[in-house]
């Protein structure tokens, strides 16, 4: 077992806030902040869990760019 350090992207719609992981694509939502990160580590964990049984393996992050006109 290892322990990898991991991003949490927050932010608040309504009552709620919602939490994702970039790194895994993971999300969840919580009452709290601290709620929506400790349910965000539940999902990603179960997440990554499965992730290792799978034939296809994790998802990939890339980035790309979007031309905004001004």
């Amino acid at each position: 077992m290892t322990t990898q350090t991991l991003t949490a992207v927050i932010h608040k719609e309504e009552d709620w806030f919602v939490a994702e992981c970039p790194e895994i694509g993971t999300v969840s939502q919580g009452r709290s902040l601290e709620d929506a990160v400790a349910n965000l580590k539940e999902a990603t964990e179960l997440y990554m869990e499965e992730a290792k049984q799978s034939p296809h393996g994790r998802s990939v992050i890339t980035t790309f760019e979007a031309v905004v006109n001004a």
